[in-house]
């Protein structure tokens, strides 16, 4: 038999298993999910309810965009300054636009940046949360509850691989997200000048061909998690992991193969 025919059969039996047996990947996270072109094609776990860390920015990020006031200046608080974990080490009065902490947000997951656009859009971090588990339940995300606007570990703050997905979906409805998340490095520049250089954590971005993005999350419960989101061939594949194992050689594992699915899917 030649290769090309036995990948072809191989993915087509592979398929069927995802519609009988939803997890082809026990080993690799949790829980996941993975669409190719809007439809779910495997998952595991998909309504568990696990720790995001700052996967938990896309609901950030929504609020944000969807507000629609990227040019509006932020003054850094002394709140946001004493964030924890991935940081920029903002400055207590230093003031920065909002889409100059967004890319932040989503690049570098600076809590102090996420922060600062929390008090910014509702006036401490602790009514923001309030408006994001409201937004959570308009979107009808039924196991998902916030917290805190970063993503650190808390009780009853937690989210599953099918309600980030949703999330992913409503995010990406905004023409700022891919051509932000795409991006390896980026510079942002205060208001009185000071620069602050942003590296995009997700690994895939520049290494993975057709990359774009998502979002990367990390806490001690929550272990390693991923939105990637890469476009190949006409086709588009978005894959969640929550709690995963080894999340940069799972997903290129696993997007090569939703890519060869696509390929030879009728």
């Amino acid at each position: 038999m030649r290769p090309s025919l036995f990948i072809g059969l191989w993915l087509l039996a592979l398929h069927a298993q995802a519609v009988s047996q939803p997890d082809p990947f026990p080993q690799i996270a949790a829980a996941y999910r993975v669409e190719i072109d809007g439809t779910a094609v495997w998952e595991k776990q998909p309504a568990k309810r696990l720790p995001p860390a700052s996967l938990t920015k896309l609901m950030t990020a929504l609020l944000v965009l969807e507000r629609n006031k990227l040019q509006e200046t932020v003054r850094i608080s002394q709140a946001a300054t004493r964030e924890t974990g991935s940081r920029l080490a903002l400055k207590a009065g230093e003031h920065l636009r909002v889409e100059d902490l967004l890319a932040a947000t989503l690049l570098q997951s600076a809590n102090d940046a996420c922060h600062a656009l929390a008090d910014h859009l509702g006036g401490s971090e602790t009514a923001f949360v309030q408006q994001m588990n409201q937004r959570a339940q308009e979107l009808g995300l039924r196991d998902t509850q916030f917290r805190n606007a970063c993503g650190h570990d808390a009780s009853g703050h937690y989210s599953s691989a099918l309600d980030i997905t949703r999330l992913a979906r409503e995010l990406l409805k905004h023409p700022q997200v891919v051509p932000l998340t795409s991006q390896g490095h980026a510079v942002i520049t205060t208001l009185e000048g000071r620069q602050y250089r942003l590296s995009n954590r997700n690994a895939l971005v520049g290494r993975y061909e057709g990359a774009l993005g998502l979002k990367t999350g990390y806490t001690a419960q929550a272990g390693t998690c991923l939105v990637a989101l890469a476009k190949r061939d006409g086709h588009e594949v978005l894959l969640v992991l929550l709690h995963g194992k080894d999340r940069w050689w799972d997903a290129v594992d696993i997007l090569d193969l939703a890519f060869d699915h696509a390929r030879v899917s009728p």
